[in-house]
């Protein structure tokens, strides 16, 4: 048996000799980079896409169609996690890594080189939605992949943590990209930031990934995987099998993070940097002061969600969210008003609240679902429920909010919708069982088949 090797402890856990802090390390970068690469599409839609590549519509319609660019990318992460998921659970969890970085890294710096409306003409928004599909179909791919090589080389009592890893690189990729985005508005104001300043962070991406790359090759395959495969046990067709014996759990696993997606897309998804500072909106204020603010809640984010992780650990995945959607829909009420006051310090606090739920009913995720998929569908259902439930949540929230927004002159539709998806989550989560410390290993797939909805036994 190699150093790398798996071997089974007499309680069926999976015991590793390499070592788990660079398994870690790896997802959290490799998962940095990807969605530094999303969110920075994601904020720029709300900042200057409008403007730059759909300013013939009007400056409203402008804005909804800038979103929907965001959304659009959603439709086909199922297509990537489909490909990520058939692949993962045949070929292995660390190929379809290094593929789906390589691809958001080329998507990201090509956007980065695109001319505008100005220049090309409708060419422009065409060629700028065929790169952000590209993206989509990566970020459905990278997320599974990502989880699996936390949970599956995690200790048993400690798979919470260890899935809170990957989880961690979207807040701070969120944090990068507005850090970044605000550093070049300061650098380029004005119209040099619509002219050059916000293509840089774009550029920044190939430096992002030649590391992230690096840093993936360095780490060892899934154990769980290396025992499927030393087996011989790999699924033909994991996504049909998954589909004919899991579908009820797929879509109640997306609407867990369906309430959670939605309700982060207010930020991620740049609704609430574009509400705050369009200068024919009720607040006007200024863009780099609101970048700065969402860059302070992103560190606030990424704190809870990594506490989630280690409170998942010890109070159980379902409890956590439970937690976590309670302080959700308290904080959901208050942010609108917050943000309302127009004082950017308390536009801030509002964002900070929000990020207590966001982190609660996040920072477990990875090791629930996990433990929720049998192993030989495990990269599979995982990744198609993820998909499923941002297509649900994220991927038309700003855009659902903006036509709230314009058609009832008032943000209290966007809190009730918000509202919504937070009752949504919070009912699919008790309808799910905890199932923490599950054996993982592709031998108990007996144990995982069973026990899994609040009904069954």
């Amino acid at each position: 048996m190699s150093a790398a090797s798996p071997s089974l402890t007499p309680t069926g856990t999976i015991a590793l000799t390499v070592d788990r802090r660079r398994v870690a390390i790896a997802t959290v970068v490799g998962t940095t980079v990807e969605w530094y690469d999303y969110f920075i599409y994601a904020s720029a839609a709300g900042l200057v896409f409008g403007k730059l590549f759909f300013e013939p519509a009007g400056p409203a319609i402008a804005t909804l169609l800038s979103f929907l660019t965001v959304g659009i990318s959603f439709l086909f992460r199922p297509l990537g996690a489909f490909l990520a998921g058939h692949f993962g659970d045949k070929i292995g969890r660390r190929p379809m890594l290094v593929i789906t970085l390589i691809l958001m890294g080329v998507s990201t710096t090509l956007i980065g080189l695109l001319p505008t409306y100005g220049v090309i003409g409708i060419a422009a928004p065409i060629l700028l939605i065929l790169l952000r599909i590209l993206q989509g179909v990566s970020a459905g791919g990278e997320w599974g992949g990502a989880v699996l090589m936390a949970v599956e080389h995690a200790p048993r009592e400690r798979r919470g943590l260890f899935g809170a890893m990957p989880q961690i690189g979207v807040p701070i990729g969120l944090l990068l990209a507005s850090a970044m985005l605000a550093i070049m508005n300061l650098i380029f104001p004005g119209d040099a930031f619509l002219e050059w300043g916000w293509r840089i962070p774009f550029l920044f991406s190939v430096v992002l990934v030649a590391v992230g790359y690096w840093v993936r090759r360095s780490v060892e395959e899934s154990p769980v995987f290396e025992e499927i495969a030393a087996r011989k046990e790999q699924t033909r067709a994991p996504i049909g099998r998954l589909l004919r014996h899991f579908a009820p759990l797929v879509i109640l696993a997306a609407l867990v993070f369906a309430g959670n997606n939605a309700v982060g897309y207010m930020t991620t998804g740049g609704y609430i940097q574009n509400y705050a500072t369009n200068p024919s909106g009720p607040l006007g204020l200024d863009r780099g002061s609101v970048l700065w603010a969402v860059t302070v809640s992103s560190v606030f984010w990424l704190i809870f969600t990594f506490l989630a992780g280690w409170i998942s650990d010890r109070i159980g995945r379902r409890t956590t969210y439970v937690i976590g959607w309670v302080l959700q829909g308290i904080f959901v009420v208050t942010l609108f008003p917050l943000v309302n006051t127009g004082n950017i310090v308390l536009l801030g606090l509002g964002l900070v609240l929000l990020t207590t739920g966001l982190g609660l009913t996040y920072g477990a995720q990875a090791a629930w679902y996990s433990e929720l998929f049998p192993a030989s569908v495990r990269f599979s259902g995982v990744s198609i429920s993820y998909a499923i439930g941002s297509i649900l949540g994220g991927a038309f929230a700003p855009t659902i909010a903006t036509a709230l927004q314009q058609a009832t002159g008032t943000t209290v539709s966007v809190t009730l919708y918000l509202l919504g998806m937070t009752i949504i989550g919070l009912v699919a989560t008790l309808l799910l069982r905890d199932r923490r410390g599950i054996n993982l290993r592709p031998g108990a797939e007996e144990e995982q088949r069973r026990g899994i909805y609040a009904w069954s036994k």
